[in-house]
């Protein structure tokens, strides 16, 4: 029986702009020991090619087979529920090349969905016109919910807060494609040609990696090198198999392979 790896970048391989230590030796480890893995990101601006740019210029080399984002997962959600249909969006580079590749149709007037991505250059004109879309009956659909850092000076207000604000002006709850969603979750094991048994979530984020992977039967691996203390894992119902300081620390094979 096989074994693979979910991993997610920001926390876990890099803070920032910042790699963090010993990331690129864990990844070249599991390249030379051809363990299967995939970078699975909430993050639907960047294509498959950008998010291997970025991760090359820390050091780490890695194909477009080791790259899974929200968007991907948002493109192959709709081409499943409904073939050659058609999206208003408010997103950037790797969603709209995501659902163009799934056949989807981008409109401006008249979509049977108005999805939601990270983005800087969509406008509060835009913003209204997906809310009139979506009360005249469009679906509604987010990426994902990752909150803002509340930091200040940061460059991203957070699709979180976006969501909101459509929800409120519509009354319209978002249905939720990226991390923690099983539908994220799932077609991140599939891309990978893994069973449930065989998968393993490494993440820095109890309320996203860890839950999504325990909530779908995965084992999984929190990392203290991103936003998760060891102090608050109290707090949480469940809990993951292994606590680590950073991927660095991190030994195979597994306790469970």
């Amino acid at each position: 029986m096989k074994q693979g790896l979910l991993i997610d970048m920001d926390g876990v391989i890099y803070s920032g702009e910042e790699l963090i230590f010993g990331a690129d030796r864990f990844i070249n480890n599991l390249i030379k020991k051809d363990i299967p893995f995939a970078f699975m990101t909430n993050n639907s601006q960047r294509t498959s090619l950008e998010v291997r740019r970025k991760l090359k210029g820390l050091g780490i080399k890695v194909e477009d087979r080791h790259v899974y984002t929200s968007a991907m997962a948002t493109g192959k959600f709709l081409a499943d529920q409904s073939p050659g249909s058609t999206a208003y969006v408010l997103g950037e580079g790797g969603l709209l090349s995501s659902l163009h590749e799934n056949g989807i149709t981008l409109v401006n007037t008249d979509p049977e969905f108005v999805v939601l991505g990270e983005g800087r250059n969509f406008t509060l004109e835009m913003v209204q016109r997906a809310v009139d879309m979506i009360l005249a009956g469009a679906k509604f659909i987010t990426t994902n919910r990752d909150p803002s850092p509340k930091k200040p000076g940061w460059n991203n207000l957070g699709i979180a807060a976006t969501t909101a604000m459509i929800e409120e002006a519509t009354g319209r709850r978002a249905f939720v494609t990226g991390k923690p969603s099983p539908v994220m979750m799932r077609s991140a094991r599939k891309f990978l040609g893994l069973e449930t048994s065989e998968t393993t979530v490494i993440g820095d984020t109890m309320e996203t990696d860890i839950q999504g992977g325990v909530q779908m039967g995965y084992k999984t691996i929190l990392v203290l090198s991103g936003i998760s203390s060891k102090d608050r894992l109290s707090h949480y119902a469940f809990k993951p198999d292994l606590i680590a300081s950073s991927v660095d620390e991190i030994e195979f094979p597994l306790a469970w392979w």
